[in-house]
């Protein structure tokens, strides 16, 4: 007897292929380098961090390119791997690095950030995130803002905000309106990660933010965490749950 599944069903299984083979599809793969492709425009770059308490940690930056330019959000993790994607940008795409933004004062944010102090290549960051790297002894960015930057990258705009404290003190996020895209860095957890590291954290202060981000940016359809899978904006919807007092994610 032969028993044929509900067409229904069959074309859940095919959305569901089709969402877990588009999160895992890399344009490049190395031991230290892994870079995914979000849109045409945009890839998330992961980088690897030895940790104490974590092990080793893959982290997320994200590459925007637009008009032969593009611009880099957190650098991979040491120099010698923000050469290689440096690397992939200039001579596979075939496209000039205008700047690199900071999220915040973590290595796994600037680690490899003298690679692109070395090419004269300008480096962004909220101003607290100077202090507290000069502070930390680790790479400091070139040019600090207070709360909001805006940079140009061809015709398209990207924004870089200081909405509150949440994984830092100093943590910032980067919204590319043209791409519905946030690269939200730490303070965006993936689905169902936990709290991780809080010793620079203000854990009252984490669902506050990110519930600011939410309504400033009501349209998004990319939200690129710290660590893990990207997704929409059901990741800030998870966030703003985990951190709430006396609540958990479902």
């Amino acid at each position: 007897m032969t028993y044929k599944l509900p067409i229904s069903i069959l074309f859940c299984a095919f959305i569901l292929l089709n969402c877990k083979s588009h999160k895992t599809q890399t344009t490049y793969s190395s031991e230290t380098l892994k870079i995914i492709p979000v849109s045409k425009n945009s890839f998330i770059h992961i980088s690897y961090l030895s940790t104490n308490d974590y092990g080793k940690v893959a982290c997320n930056g994200l590459v925007y390119m637009n008009d032969g330019e593009a611009i880099v959000f957190d650098t991979p993790t040491d120099t010698e791997t923000s050469n290689e994607l440096i690397q992939w940008i200039t001579k596979t795409k075939h496209h000039n690095i205008k700047a690199v933004v900071v999220n915040h004062f973590h290595d796994d944010c600037l680690g490899g950030i003298e690679a692109f102090n070395e090419l004269n290549i300008h480096s962004y960051a909220n101003n607290a995130t100077i202090e507290l790297a000069k502070n930390e002894g680790n790479p400091v960015p070139q040019i600090g803002f207070d709360t909001e930057n805006e940079l140009t990258l061809g015709n398209q705009k990207i924004f870089n905000r200081h909405f509150g404290e949440a994984h830092t003190k100093d943590n910032i996020v980067s919204y590319i309106p043209n791409e519905h895209l946030l690269f939200g860095g730490c303070p965006v957890k993936s689905l169902n990660a936990t709290k991780g590291y809080l010793g620079d954290a203000n854990v009252g202060e984490w669902s506050k933010t990110i519930a600011k981000i939410k309504t400033a940016y009501p349209d998004l359809k990319i939200v690129i965490p710290g660590h893990g899978d990207y997704g929409g904006i059901e990741l800030l919807d998870y966030t703003i749950t985990l951190f709430k007092t006396g609540q958990s994610p479902k």
